[in-house]
């Protein structure tokens, strides 16, 4: 297997953008704490997740960008990955994912429940709106750092559209 460097001397300028824009994963984390948000930017940082990163405060303005209603920017329609809390005001994360799932153009973006909840019916729910996976937050920030990493490790392995 090539090293980076050797790999990347294999490809002109152009290809070489066009392969690392492809590996970019736009991830929108919809959380309502501003704690979780600032210890998500924390971590990302830590761990070199270089990844743009949008916020959502609620479920309801998630569904706007992602629809790109009334925004200032074009949120990507491509390589999306949404991190959801679940216990939000406005609209629940479950109420997100229902709307989520019924829209064609949405349907099958990849999201991660990263939660307090550790109840067995919000569990079943999440995973009957087919997430891609179910993480209780954590209490540290250590081992939010190590979520984090696990998380990029994954998505940096998965094949998105």
């Amino acid at each position: 297997m090539y090293e980076d460097s050797k790999l990347f001397s294999l490809y002109d300028k152009s290809t070489l953008t066009k392969v690392m824009t492809q590996r970019v994963i736009n991830v929108l984390l919809v959380e309502d704490d501003e704690v979780d948000v600032m210890n998500v930017k924390r971590a990302f940082k830590k761990v070199n997740i270089n990844n743009p990163l949008y916020i959502a405060s609620n479920g309801l303005e998630a569904l706007s960008m992602l629809r790109n209603h009334d925004q200032p920017f074009n949120f990507p329609t491509e390589r999306r990955l949404i991190l959801l809390d679940l216990n939000m005001p406005k609209m629940s994360g479950i109420e997100f994912l229902q709307e989520l799932r019924t829209d064609p153009q949405l349907k099958s973006t990849p999201v991660v429940v990263m939660t307090t909840s550790n109840q067995d019916e919000d569990r079943v729910e999440a995973y009957n709106l087919n997430v891609a996976g179910y993480i209780l937050k954590p209490v540290t920030f250590n081992n939010f750092i190590e979520l984090m990493a696990t998380l990029n490790k994954y998505w940096t392995l998965c094949e998105m559209p």
